[in-house]
């Protein structure tokens, strides 16, 4: 009798809880963005630090569009990587992706975003870009999605994308040479 009584609640409760259903909300778009306080770095060296960083350091190659402005203490440059998605036989099929990094520093902070993510939809026209939502929408309409997870499997790549050249951007910012005396003073 007790376990008939438990069986009738518990399947009461689950008929009477609201329906869950997971991702069904139009996700987020890929971005990464953060305002960093740098008290005494004054603009134009924190201008210059990013321009040597977008130049040298950036990892996202081959670059375009690179525009530094320092008057306005400002740089935007295109990158590029790659994410996979599955094909219909499960075997691992590049994609490129167009990301935008954009800087903007003031005399007491900077302001940095990874966004605007385009992809190349077809590699033999590499010119004609779709935006990211756009590319996840028709990813999701494929018959073959709720197998592959295509449009899951490439945001997720794409946020880590934004996520790993932040964190390489911020590394390089922090990573000011040290001023004065390093150790022991020497003696005389």
């Amino acid at each position: 009798m007790k376990k008939v009584l438990l069986g009738l609640l518990v399947s009461g409760m689950m008929a009477l809880a609201p329906e869950v259903w997971a991702q069904t909300s139009v996700p987020a778009p890929v971005e990464y963005t953060e305002r960093v306080p740098a008290e005494g770095a004054g603009r134009v060296m924190l201008y210059n630090r990013a321009l040597d960083w977008a130049q040298n350091k950036f990892s996202y190659k081959p670059i375009s569009n690179l525009k530094a402005t320092e008057a306005a203490s400002t740089i935007r440059v295109t990158g590029t990587g790659t994410v996979k998605q599955l094909d219909s036989k499960g075997k691992d099929q590049p994609v490129t992706v167009l990301f935008d990094f954009v800087f903007q520093a003031t005399d007491n902070s900077y302001t940095y975003t990874v966004g605007s993510f385009q992809v190349v939809a077809d590699p033999k026209q590499p010119s004609q870009l779709v935006a990211f939502d756009e590319y996840r929408t028709l990813l999701q309409a494929e018959r073959n999605n709720d197998k592959t997870r295509n449009d899951r499997r490439i945001t997720a790549q794409a946020n880590s994308m934004a996520s790993e050249a932040a964190m390489s951007f911020r590394s390089y910012m922090n990573s000011q040479p040290a001023e004065g005396n390093v150790g022991l003073a020497g003696e005389n």
